[in-house]
């Protein structure tokens, strides 16, 4: 389900969370592998967290210009 505009990132920033944790535990405790297909989710979330940050930085810019 998609979220709601005005709560989008708190409850995305959740979910990452969780993907984090479940990162950990696979390299850290020996976890269960990925599936194939969560693997690749997992490779694409990586695309999409540097897009992310590369974008949050532009929008922190702006406002630092804005002032």
């Amino acid at each position: 389900m998609a979220n709601m505009s005005y709560c989008r990132f708190e409850n995305t920033s959740r979910d990452l969370r969780d993907c984090v944790d479940g990162l950990e535990e696979l390299v850290f405790d020996d976890a269960r592998p990925l599936s194939v297909s969560e693997r690749q989710s997992a490779d694409w979330m990586v695309k999409l967290c540097k897009q992310y940050l590369d974008l949050h930085a532009q929008l922190v810019q702006r406002e630092a210009d804005d002032r």
